[in-house]
């Protein structure tokens, strides 16, 4: 159950960050995880990558108020960033930046599912995605929360071919996302449903990428060091891990868990 660099259609495969303050996001994620940044280049209107000992595990840009508030936004592979473009507009979501030809290291689209959650498509070119995942500063997991997990189920399968399962959870079943045909050995992320959620109900809905750590206590005191907020404290679940939601110094909401190993 976890996110790896055998990417699949459908599973996430590229993160990244916009935000009005690039140096400062840096300084924090720099600070939090030991992330360094480099640009794209020139021609690549000041985006650039999050690096970890060498390897990218995300990206970011700088960015104004008319491409929205800042966030993380989670990329999912694609085949064909077209045709998924056209199924989710055909599934009553929208195409906010429509498919688009990177540098020859793939394309990207950025769209919204029936709720209006930002996610983003990326058709593997050069670039097949990020270079590390599910292990300390790396993402490791995603959470997708909606009003409705009913539609958001039936919206991602048609337009990602996603399958979800109940999974029993204290207090309650989990709804566990995994690609299509991969089985639950392939689960990299879940669905929450916003009534059971005060904290993403006030803010709204989205799609919450998870980091792994090794101290999930420590980077939260970090994080306020560094000038980030503590939405949820520091929280133990049973055979899962202990988490922590967080928002950076911009307000962009993740969440960090140092997750248990599976006994046996």
């Amino acid at each position: 159950m976890m996110l790896t660099t055998r990417f699949v259609d459908g599973a996430p495969n590229w993160l990244d960050v916009t935000t009005p303050d690039l140096d400062g996001a840096l300084a924090f994620y720099g600070g939090l995880f030991g992330w360094r940044f480099e640009s794209a280049g020139p021609d690549a209107g000041g985006y650039g990558f999050f690096r970890l000992d060498g390897r990218t595990v995300a990206g970011g840009m700088q960015a104004g108020p008319d491409q929205g508030p800042p966030a993380w936004t989670v990329y999912f592979q694609s085949q064909d960033a077209r045709a998924t473009a056209t199924a989710a507009e055909q599934a009553h979501g929208r195409v906010l930046f429509p498919p688009l030809d990177v540098m020859g290291q793939g394309h990207m689209a950025v769209l919204a599912d029936q709720a209006g959650v930002r996610f983003g498509i990326w058709q593997p070119g050069r670039t097949r995605g990020v270079d590390a995942a599910d292990e300390p500063g790396a993402l490791c997991w995603v959470e997708l929360y909606t009003a409705d997990i009913a539609a958001a189920a039936a919206f991602y399968h048609r337009v990602l071919g996603l399958e979800t399962s109940g999974v029993p959870f204290p207090g309650g079943t989990y709804t566990c996302v995994n690609p299509s045909g991969a089985g639950e050995d392939a689960m990299f992320g879940g669905m929450v449903p916003l009534a059971d959620d005060p904290t993403e109900a006030a803010a709204g809905p989205c799609w919450l990428p998870y980091f792994a750590v090794e101290d999930t206590d420590a980077v939260v005191e970090q994080a306020q060091r560094l000038g980030g907020t503590v939405r949820v404290p520091a929280t133990t679940v049973p055979g899962v891990g202990r988490m922590a939601r967080l928002a950076d110094p911009c307000g962009v909401r993740f969440a960090v868990i140092r997750s248990e190993t599976p006994q046996g």
